[in-house]
């Protein structure tokens, strides 16, 4: 195992680490803190990188700085069986997420596009990989993801006068009328490029009425509305605020996870989250948001598909006390849970992870212990690899692939995140090898056959030609010939 550092993003929408507003501080600030880290109060600490990719690479502890990815490089059996399906490269980058303000609304390319931009404008995107992901909630959770359903869309413009005014009677009553696809990407395009002199006007008109019905006690504000006038507070007169009528908003409770393929508008709002995704820094964005707004490629990429997005809540793994599986329809990751409790029957209880296939990194939330090595693979590893490693909060652990571990809690317990790649990437592989393996096969059968069947036609032909004979005499010199020749030594 190698224990890493990793290092900390302080994007301005982070938290700090002593909290606002009665919340608990930073989560990011706290991992980095237990790991020996230096955090300074005055700054957010908004994601922690536990990965290889070159916007923020981990780096080997014991080193003089170097990252893992260049660890890898050097030692590439540990990435085990997946260089055929992912290169040579961790196939996730695994993150912790801080979210005290909104982050903008965005997508992720998917892998096509994501050449595209990649080429085009290689200091905006910064790789050519696709980023699907998966959001685990650690605390309360609010995210905006995916289009509403076609029914709540037409209640929203015919309810908020203002989202309407914006949009346009043509494209509005083409969403409500027909209901498609087309309708939909129409209208949001007009939304999302609409002047922002219009959008700021309309925007400011819609917190007037929200607030006089809030200050009036005529009804409740509903959480769409609620949420309106929080985004305002954050990024004022922004387009963003009149989207979110156009997306889903979801609450998560501790433990549940959704999880966005490519081409999905979503922006978090808040909370504390374990996050995964395929190795990429791919972000396209077009509102809510102080940077670069990409807003004709967003609205071109998007799938437009609607309805609230899979809720995830965890599967319990046979055999394996304490352990939740989360597992999205992605080949390239899926995350653990181990939840050891403090006191939890004697000092000093234990679980294990099995060994993977391709390689594992984990995270202590919580809690102290040990990780061991059981049964270390022969590989020739580097000789900075740790057969034990002492676990406390922040602690970051990269396993290499075929490696199983012991997890030993003390009597606080122990807290741990891990993220792998998924079982069904390397089920896919096996399924196409055993596919590969059947069309050769076939083909083999295939030549044997047309062989067969070019002998009886031409015993067939030579019998109707009176050649029957003569043909019989050249296929003996044939094989006699084929006797006679001296086969090398």
């Amino acid at each position: 195992m190698l224990q890493l550092k990793c290092p900390a993003q302080n994007y301005a929408w982070g938290r700090k680490p002593a909290g606002a507003n009665g919340r608990k501080g930073s989560e990011v600030a706290a991992l980095v803190e237990g790991s020996g880290g230096e955090v300074e109060s005055s700054k957010p600490y908004a994601e922690l990188w536990m990965g290889t990719h070159p916007s923020g690479p981990a780096v080997v502890d014991g080193t003089e700085g170097q990252t893992l990815a260049s660890w890898i490089a050097a030692n590439p059996c540990a990435l085990g069986s997946i260089a055929p399906l992912f290169g040579n490269d961790m196939p996730f980058l695994f993150k912790v997420l801080s979210v005290e303000t909104a982050l903008s609304i965005q997508s992720h390319p998917d892998k096509a596009l994501a050449q595209r931009l990649h080429a085009k404008s290689p200091d905006v995107y910064k790789d050519a990989n696709h980023k699907p992901e998966m959001a685990i909630a650690i605390t309360d959770f609010e995210a905006l993801c995916g289009f509403v359903p076609h029914h709540e869309l037409t209640e929203a413009l015919k309810e908020v006068p203002e989202l309407r005014e914006v949009v346009g009677d043509v494209a509005a009553s083409a969403v409500e009328t027909t209901g498609s696809k087309a309708a939909l990407k129409a209208a949001f395009g007009i939304l999302m490029t609409a002047d922002p002199v219009k959008v700021g006007t309309a925007v400011t008109a819609l917190e007037s009425r929200l607030k006089a019905i809030q200050k009036g006690g005529a009804r409740p504000l509903t959480d769409k509305e609620e949420l309106v006038l929080r985004l305002n507070a954050q990024y004022p007169q922004d387009v963003g605020v009149l989207s979110a009528f156009f997306l889903n908003l979801v609450k998560l409770h501790a433990g549940q996870a959704i999880y966005l393929a490519a081409n999905v508008p979503h922006a978090y709002i808040s909370g504390e989250l374990v996050e995964c995704m395929a190795t990429s820094d791919n972000v396209i964005r077009a509102g809510l948001t102080p940077k670069l707004r990409d807003t004709a490629v967003l609205c071109e990429s998007l799938t437009y598909e609607r309805g609230p997005p899979t809720i995830l809540n965890g599967n319990a793994v046979p055999g394996r006390p304490w352990t939740t599986v989360y597992s999205p329809p992605f080949d390239e990751f899926e995350v653990e849970h181990v939840s050891i409790p403090e006191k939890a029957r004697f000092q000093g209880i234990q679980t294990f992870l099995p060994a993977n296939p391709g390689p594992q990194v984990f995270v202590v939330r919580a809690g102290t212990g040990q990780a061991y090595l059981r049964n270390p693979p022969s590989d020739n590893l580097s000789s900075i690899l740790h057969k034990d490693i002492k676990l406390h909060t922040g602690s970051v652990v990269f396993v290499p692939a075929k490696t199983p571990v012991k997890l030993e809690a003390t009597d606080d317990g122990l807290d741990v995140w891990i993220a792998a790649v998924n079982p069904q990437a390397f089920q896919d592989a096996r399924l196409m090898a055993g596919k590969a393996v059947e069309a050769a096969e076939s083909a083999v059968g295939s030549w044997l056959l047309m062989l067969v069947l070019g002998v009886v036609l031409a015993l067939l032909w030579a019998k109707l030609t009176n050649n029957l004979e003569p043909l019989q005499s050249h296929f003996s010199k044939l094989l006699s010939h084929a006797s006679t020749v001296k086969q090398p030594t």
